[in-house]
């Protein structure tokens, strides 16, 4: 059984390896291993996951069964009223076992007084647009440059209320 808490330093490299298996087996088939391999290098290398476990406004999560890592999720605050989802992943060994909904429901009690939450899908990435939508999130526009100015990467904007 996975439980959700709050990743600390030493979970990253254990990330690491769980984004980069997770975004090629995923991705690969839309962008091609290399340009996958260079995000993952950027993305996810340690040092930016670093970087996101200390900024303030956000959570870090991740799913820990003791023994590894098998899920993750990372969201901060944009402003007073909306939090953006930069990520939810779990290993494609452990999906529709419910440990997205679970680091996502613990996601959703992270911010109080936000009004919305916000993220960018792959719009083909199927299984994710479905998981987004059954926990109520729908379109609100599209971006060509999902994660980072300029990455070219396209991607439906979607959004959720917070209650």
């Amino acid at each position: 059984m996975f439980f959700v808490r709050t990743a600390m330093k030493a979970d990253l490299p254990a990330v690491q390896t769980l984004l980069t298996e997770t975004w090629h087996a995923t991705y690969d088939t839309l962008y091609g291993v290399e340009k996958v391999a260079e995000i993952t290098r950027s993305w996810h290398s340690v040092e930016a996951l670093q970087t996101r476990l200390s900024r303030p406004q956000s959570e870090f999560l991740v799913a820990d069964d003791g023994k590894r890592i098998g899920g993750m999720a990372y969201a901060a605050r944009s402003d007073k009223d909306v939090v953006l989802l930069h990520q939810i992943y779990v290993h494609p060994s452990l999906q529709r076992q419910g440990i997205g909904r679970d680091l996502f429901a613990e996601i959703e009690t992270c911010f109080d007084g936000a009004k919305r939450i916000r993220l960018e899908v792959e719009p083909e990435n199927e299984a994710a647009c479905a998981f987004y939508r059954a926990h109520g999130f729908v379109e609100v526009g599209r971006t060509e440059n999902c994660g980072a100015d300029g990455s070219g990467i396209p991607a439906l904007v979607m959004e959720k209320p917070l209650t």
